[in-house]
Formats: C-alpha cells, sequence, structure tokens
C-alpha cells in the first residue's frame, strides 16, 4: 500500500499547512467553529427599520444605567440591599426597554443586567419588548438583548429559582401576567408564524437559533463560550476548554414547539439548504435535536439528504457530489454528516460517496465534508473501505494543501482501532522518512511542522538519488521550527496508537532545548499532555522522554505555555522526581518569584518549605503522594 517511487515534484516538499474557506484561519486546514464564522450579526441587513423609529436613550438616562451596573458589580453577591438595589434598577429598565434594546451602548448595558435579573423583573421586561418582537429581534443591538434574555433560561427554570421568585413576587402589585414560560412560548409562536422570514433575516436567526437550543434545553458549546451578559466569577474563573454542551431541564411544552419548528424547516426545505443564512438555523436544529430528540434529528438528516438526492445528477455519480462542493449547502451536509447514527451513514457512504473520496479529498471545498465523515467514522465496517480509498493519496493531500483531511483519518485509526501501523507507514512515506530507516527518528519534527524530510533539514536531491542517512549531529543542531496546529493533532493521535513507540524514540531523541521549544509552543504543549494521559504510554516510556528536559524547567516554569506543561508533569511525578524538580528550580528561586508564571509553579512545588524546610516538604509530598496512590487504586478497581 506504498505510495510509489519518489518522483521529481515530491522531492524538497513543503507541505502547506492547510487550506482557507470563508473566514477559516489561515493555515488552519479546516474552518473555523460555526460561531466564529459569523459571530456577531453585521450591521448591513434589509430588515432593520430606519434609526428615527426607535425611541432616542437620553444621555441622563444612559448615564443612569452605567453607574447602577457599575453599583451593582461592586455590591455582595447577597443581601436585602443587593435584592433592593435589582428591584429598583429593572423597573426603570422595563419602562425603557425599547430604547435601551436599540441603542449599542445601552443593549451591552441591558445584556449584563439581565444577569443579575431575578425572574419576575426579567418577565416584566421581555413582556415590555414583546409588542416591538419584530423590531428588536432584527435590530443588530437588540438582538443580542433577546439572546440573553433566552440564555437566562437555565438559571431562572430550576424548581428552586421558581419557588423563591413567586414568594417575592406575592408581595408586589406589578407582576407580570404571563410565566416565563407563557413569554418563551409565545415567542416561539411568533417566530413559527413567520419562520421563513426570521430564519433568513441576519440578525433574526440569532434569535432562531438561540430559541432552538432553549427549547430543547441543551446550550451549545458556541453559545457557552461566547461571554454575554454578566457571569458569576466561578464562571469567569472556569477554563474555555470545560465549556461543554449544557443541558437542562426544560417543560414538556417546550419540546412540543420545537418540533413544531422542526415541521417548519422541512415546509421550505429547499432554502434552508441553499440560502446561507437560513442554512445555519437548520444546522443548529440539527444539533439540538441529535441531544434531545434523535429521532427527529434522523428525520430531518433523511429530508435534507432525500431532497439533495433528487435534484439533477452529476456527470460523475451522486447528485450529493454537487452540494459537497458548494460552500451553503456542504456546511450544512457537515452537520449532517456529524449527527447520523453509524448505519445510517454507513448506507450514506455506499450509495453517494464510495469511489469518489479521493475527488473530494483533493476539492478546495468538499475537503472540510470529507473530514467530518471521517470524524463520524466509528465502525471498522466503514473505516476498512474509506481507508483503502484514501490511503494511496496521503502525500497528494498533504502537497493540495488540505492535511485536515489526513489528520482525520488518522484520528478515525485511533478511535476505532484498526489500520494504525498502516497509516503510521504511510505516515512516514509522505514524510519521506521512511527509507532509510534511520530517517524514522526524525519523524516528530517533520509531524509538527508539516515539512518533508528535505525541506526540514534544508537538504538537496537530486532526481533518482538514495536518500541519504539521518545525520543525528545536523538534527540536534537545528532549532525545533514553529509547531503547526495540525502538526500537534497529529502527533496526539499517534500517541494515543496502541503502539505509539516509533513517536516516543523519536521524541527521545529531541535535545533539552528542542523539547524545550515544543513545551513552550501553544500547539506543541498538547503534545506533552497527550504523553502524560495516552493510556499506551508506559511509566517507563514517559520517563524516558520527559528526562531530556533536566536542566529546562526553570525556562519551561517561566513560559506561559511550559508552566501548565511542568505542573501536569509534577502531578504524576514520583517524589524521587519530585526532589529533582526542586531542587533545580530551587537554584532560581528568586527568578522564579518574579515571573508572572513562575511564581505560580513556585507555589505549586511549595518552593520555599523546600528550601527552608526540607523534612516538613518530604513528609507533605509523601502523604500527597500516598492519597494519590490510594485515589489511582479506587479508580483502578
Amino acid at each position: 500500500m506504498g505510495l510509489g517511487p519518489r518522483s521529481p515534484h515530491k522531492v524538497g516538499r513543503r507541505f502547506p499547512a492547510g487550506g482557507k474557506r470563508g473566514r477559516g484561519a489561515k493555515g488552519s486546514g479546516r474552518p473555523l467553529p460555526r460561531s466564529k464564522r459569523q459571530p456577531w450579526p453585521p450591521p448591513d441587513r434589509r430588515s432593520e427599520p430606519p434609526p428615527d423609529s426607535h425611541p432616542h436613550l437620553s444621555p441622563e438616562a444612559l448615564g443612569y444605567f452605567r453607574r447602577a451596573l457599575s453599583a451593582l458589580k461592586e455590591a455582595p453577591e447577597t443581601g436585602e440591599e443587593r435584592d433592593l438595589m435589582v428591584h429598583n434598577i429593572m423597573k426603570e429598565v422595563e419602562t425603557q426597554a425599547l430604547a435601551l434594546s436599540t441603542n449599542r451602548t445601552g443593549s451591552e448595558m441591558l445584556q449584563e443586567l439581565l444577569g443579575f435579573s431575578p425572574l419576575k423583573p426579567l418577565c416584566r421586561v421581555w413582556a415590555a419588548l414583546r409588542s416591538n418582537l419584530r423590531t428588536v429581534a432584527c435590530h443588530r443591538c437588540g438582538v443580542h438583548v433577546l439572546q440573553s434574555a433566552l440564555l437566562q433560561l437555565p438559571r431562572l427554570l430550576g424548581s428552586a429559582a421558581e419557588e423563591e421568585e413567586e414568594q417575592e413576587g406575592e408581595d408586589g402589585k406589578d407582576g407580570p401576567t404571563e410565566t416565563l414560560e407563557e413569554l418563551v412560548l409565545g415567542l416561539a409562536a411568533e417566530v413559527c408564524d413567520d419562520f421563513l422570514f426570521y430564519c433568513g433575516d441576519t440578525h433574526g436567526s440569532f434569535v432562531v437559533r438561540t430559541l432552538l437550543q432553549v427549547l430543547g434545553g441543551t446550550i451549545l458549546e458556541s453559545e457557552r463560550a461566547r461571554p454575554r451578559g454578566f457571569q458569576s466569577s466561578e464562571a469567569q474563573k472556569a477554563p474555555a476548554r470545560e465549556c461543554k454542551p449544557a443541558d437542562f431541564e426544560v417543560p414538556e411544552t417546550f419540546l412540543n414547539r420545537l418540533q413544531d419548528l422542526t415541521s417548519s424547516f422541512l415546509k421550505d426545505i429547499a432554502v434552508f439548504i441553499t440560502d446561507k443564512i437560513s442554512s445555519f438555523c437548520l444546522q443548529v436544529a440539527l444539533q439540538v435535536l441529535h441531544h434531545k430528540l434523535p429521532e427527529f434529528c434522523a428525520y430531518l438528516c433523511n429530508a435534507v439528504i432525500g431532497y439533495l438526492s433528487t435534484r439533477s445528477s452529476s456527470v460523475d455519480g451522486s447528485p450529493l457530489l454537487l452540494f459537497l462542493r458548494d460552500q451553503t449547502s456542504s456546511r450544512l451536509l457537515e452537520q449532517v454528516l456529524l449527527v447520523l447514527e453509524p448505519p445510517r451513514l454507513q448506507s450514506l457512504f455506499e450509495e453517494h460517496l464510495q469511489g469518489q473520496l479521493q475527488t473530494l479529498a483533493a476539492h478546495p471545498i468538499a475537503n472540510f465534508p470529507l473530514q467530518r465523515l471521517l470524524d463520524a467514522v466509528t465502525t471498522p465496517e466503514l473505516l476498512s473501505p474509506v481507508f483503502e480509498e484514501l490511503s494511496p493519496v496521503l502525500e497528494a493531500v498533504l502537497a493540495q494543501g488540505h492535511p485536515g483531511v489526513v489528520i482525520a483519518l488518522v484520528g478515525a485509526c485511533r478511535r476505532v482501532g484498526a489500520c494504525q501501523a498502516k497509516v503510521l507507514q504511510l505516515l512516514l512515506e509522505a514524510f519521506h522518512c521512511a527509507e532509510p530507516s534511520s530517517r524514522q527518528v526524525a519523524c516528530v519534527p517533520l509531524f509538527a511542522t508539516l515539512m518533508a524530510y528535505e525541506v526540514y533539514y534544508g537538504l538537496m536531491e537530486e532526481e533518482g538519488a538514495v536518500p541519504a542517512e539521518h545525520q543525528v549531529e545536523m538534527a540536534a543542531a537545528r532549532a525545533l521550527g514553529d509547531v503547526t496546529v495540525l502538526g500537534s493533532l497529529l502527533l496526539q493521535h499517534l500517541l494515543h496508537f496502541s503502539t505509539p513507540g516509533l513517536v516516543l524514540r523519536s521524541l527521545g531523541a529531541l535535545t533539552g532545548p528542542q523539547l524545550l521549544v515544543l513545551a513552550q509552543s501553544p500547539a506543541g504543549s498538547h503534545v506533552l499532555d497527550a504523553i502524560l494521559t495516552s493510556p499506551s504510554v508506559t511509566r517507563k516510556q514517559r520517563r524516558r522522554v520527559l528526562q531530556n528536559l533536566k536542566g529546562q524547567y526553570v525556562a519551561l516554569a517561566c513560559s506561559r505555555h511550559g508552566s501548565r506543561v511542568l505542573d501536569a508533569i509534577w502531578s504524576g511525578a514520583a517524589l524521587g522526581a519530585r526532589k529533582e524538580i526542586a531542587a533545580e528550580l530551587g537554584e532560581q528561586n528568586q527568578q522564579l518569584i518574579r515571573d508572572p508564571f513562575g511564581h505560580h509553579v513556585a507555589r505549586n512545588v511549595a518552593l520555599t518549605t523546600f528550601l527552608k524546610r526540607r523534612e516538613a516538604w518530604e513528609q507533605q509530598q509523601g502523604a500527597v503522594a500516598k492519597r494519590r496512590r490510594a485515589l489511582n487504586s479506587i479508580l483502578e478497581d
């Protein structure tokens, strides 16, 4: 299954880091997440009424809300005084809700104020905006206010919050006549009545997407990662990587309304497949339905595939191939591929895609849906024909600037647990380090930088010449090149293979400074994470790689990403290894204390105790190690 003889155009090849698509980042090899493709609605859309039709927010009112918001942020998080302050501010908001929503500065403040608001005041503000729903939903500022109000539901729909608010509302005479549930259902009904308009409007489509998530009780990662409104101190401190889709309980009426909206997609399926703005709504609907109503998700997917399959036939196969090459419909098909159940995915491949994967891999747009297909592969039955079809062209795909396809194929091999040795051999051949065998030890720098052997080491090889042996001295003298994101992902997948020995030997061949560069790199640091967490890497193999970092601990501690790697190494280190690390760091204690990253490492290591009270430090670390062993034994059981 080799790639054939070395041809002239392969010599000295530098693989492009990745193609661009839409707003995809340069060199990413894949499009940015949906939320980053169009994170905020642009201001130029036909639906927004002329500015003069919106109520004017006076400078005095703007100043009042600015001072009120500042006072709220400084006030204690709980207490009667704070509750009274929130109540009074929200009463003022209610009287000027439309003016605030359609003012750029005012809408930003209102979004934050909604994060402080209890249930009843928020309902009153919502009710005040209801008569101007279309105006607010289709306004470049007002749309974010509605989104913020909808995103308060996970906080306010809980039974404890409901009971607390009911008690609080008994004393007031100005409570809303409708509950929060009724307001949401009313919004959904109005959107459903003019569904095509709201989905096709640049701003209104954002409301539809958020509404779909709220009705389904699933806030997708793209929404949670986007700061909007007030966040508690705990939420602000939470790292972005912890932002996973959040599920919350919703009334049965919400799921029923979600089904109604799903039916609305089917009425104008052609529009939602071909229109760029409307298509985003259908993509979000598929994600939400996949989480909460999988049978409706499958029904919607079948409707999309069935419609596309009946269009005019492609000259080279299924009509679906034409839509995979289209900028808009291909993104919808990406989502369809990700949510299809394995049996349906298998049949889709066999009926429409088999025999066309090499063509799709070479296409500047169609290679992205192909990546999603590979991401969705979970069975050996599907991986086998896919691998057989793509394996002969891995080097050509890399040369065309589509490394995401190769990384996705390697990820599929890791996930399914098949074809791992074969794909590794093909990668060695594609990067020109398979023969002579001495070159294999250089595979990590090549994979990390996505460069062929000749390019990385600056060699000039004539056509037909026998490849030169690997020169260890030359490799040691060369600084590690820039680690790419996709190169890092490739190495992470390989380290999770069942036998990562070759990659570990290559990592062990790196010098201390080269390994330091890898650990300090934003992308490369995750390769070290994979070494520490992969179940395929034994403790002995891990120690052999990490021992090259001796003498580099201070530089590691004083780096943004390196300090995180050092913390991870410390967490898994035995007492003897901890002594070595602490001793090396102790020699530069003052430098660490002055460094913005180093002082955190010094505190984590308890460096002051180590230097002044060694015996107490050893007892402390011994107790920590004992607790860790006990916890590990419990987890293993």
